[in-house]
């Protein structure tokens, strides 16, 4: 039932028949979803939250006890020793991570991602290739950095990580479990088990440490549950439910969170102060819908994958593929399909709907970039939203989706001005 927008029976048709091929996949979500929402509840219970633990503290924020329970729910929901959860101290998931690694890396450590080279915002940080030297990277530091790359059939190279891994300068395996700008696929918490298994065996000294940026509740396990000594990831992303304003967290041993909190703020002072200005009661509610708005976004996923394969193109993942993220990857084969899927998405979003996107030379990218984005939070990718660099394959990486119903008019608009503009 399409009452309120103007929907080609052809795309109606289609959408049926690809929402029934998507029914098993559902059920699939549903399943993983009632499990980590039963894990979070369950750790809101034995954590005791309650009214007062949604007071306001300003200042240097001391003795502010919902903040102190919101990082001891975090680390109970993500299986780890310690953690931090903050709204502006931690600015967005960019800074959450580059947090975790002057933390921790100290000159003359190396640095090895295993899974290629990271996305494009954490190069400056590390300065790969010299870029922003002088600005603070960590080469500027004298960090070394290091880096293994998938193999040409997609899969992580084992054989490769323990190799690289065993050097005595490697202080910290960095594994990006989401793909970024890639078609490579996203790494599972299986697969990360075994990447933890072979650096602890080969190196005593390394730690490793997982950007868990879009890939948090789409299993029943995370990270630290599989030995990750650390993850962090974004509040705008899926911890944050759609709720929280802004922020990071930041999980794991309990050493490895102190070492991260005196980088937040100062050596010596750490955790123990920052007020969080009004903002716990949204950190609280937002990690308590979490579960459910990712599996909601999982099935707009899904429902996408389904359609537009349907259509005749290249997704990834499929429509019954196992997913570790929320992420969906359409290769659109043309830059005109590509910019039409955009503005078409745009044209289902609840805020900025008669925005119409256009690409544009985005900072820090070598390709012109189109983003589709109607957020209730300035650039939150739970909500439904795409982008994609205007360069081959055309495709389009998009996710979230608060709830399924709206995010699937969202990727039938879509479909629906590829078909207006005749490129379907």
């Amino acid at each position: 039932m399409l009452e309120f927008f103007e929907i080609s029976e052809r795309v109606k048709s289609l959408s049926e028949t690809a929402l029934k091929k998507a029914e098993k996949a559902f059920w699939g979500i549903d399943e993983i979803t009632e499990y980590n929402q039963q894990k979070v509840l369950s750790a809101f219970i034995k954590n005791r939250v309650d009214e007062t633990d949604f007071n306001t503290t300003t200042g240097y924020g001391y003795s502010d006890k919902g903040r102190d329970k919101l990082d001891r729910l975090t680390a109970d929901i993500f299986g780890a020793e310690s953690a931090i959860i903050r709204a502006g101290a931690l600015a967005c998931g960019t800074h959450t991570l580059a947090v975790c690694l002057y933390g921790i890396l100290r000159p003359g450590d190396k640095l090895l991602c295993v899974t290629g080279a990271p996305y494009d915002t954490i190069h400056p940080v590390i300065g790969i290739g010299g870029k922003n030297s002088g600005q603070g990277t960590l080469a500027d530091f004298g960090v070394k950095y290091g880096q293994v790359d998938m193999t040409d059939n997609d899969e992580l190279d084992f054989a490769a990580i323990e190799t690289a891994a065993s050097q005595s300068d490697v202080r910290m395996v960095y594994i990006q479990r989401s793909r970024g700008y890639s078609l490579r696929h996203t790494i599972s918490i299986d697969e990360i088990e075994k990447v933890c298994d072979i650096v602890h065996k080969v190196n005593s000294r390394a730690i490793v440490m997982v950007d868990n940026c879009y890939g948090e509740f789409t299993e029943k396990k995370e990270p630290c549950d599989v030995g990750a000594d650390l993850m962090a990831g974004s509040l705008i992303k899926n911890p944050g439910g759609g709720i929280a304003p802004s922020g990071g967290y930041i999980a794991g041993r309990a050493d490895l969170v102190e070492l991260c909190g005196y980088r937040l703020t100062t050596p010596g002072l750490g955790t123990e102060l920052g007020s969080t200005l009004g903002q716990n009661r949204n950190l609280f509610m937002g990690l308590f819908h979490a579960p459910h708005v990712v599996g909601e976004a999982l099935k707009t996923a899904v429902f996408a994958a389904s359609l537009f394969s349907d259509l005749g193109f290249k997704v990834t993942p499929e429509t019954d593929e196992t997913r570790h993220d929320i992420i969906q990857a359409i290769c659109l084969e043309k830059a005109e399909n590509l910019i039409a899927f955009c503005q078409g998405l745009q044209k289902g979003a609840p805020i900025d709907s008669y925005v119409t996107p256009e690409p544009w030379d985005m900072p820090g990218y070598d390709s012109q970039v189109i983003m589709s984005a109607g957020a209730f939070t300035s650039g939150s990718s739970i909500e439904l939203s795409a982008d994609a660099p205007l360069r081959e394959p055309f495709a389009v990486w998009m996710q979230g989706g608060l709830n399924f119903h709206s995010g699937k008019i969202g990727i039938m608009l879509a479909a629906e001005e590829l078909n207006k503009r005749g490129l379907i």
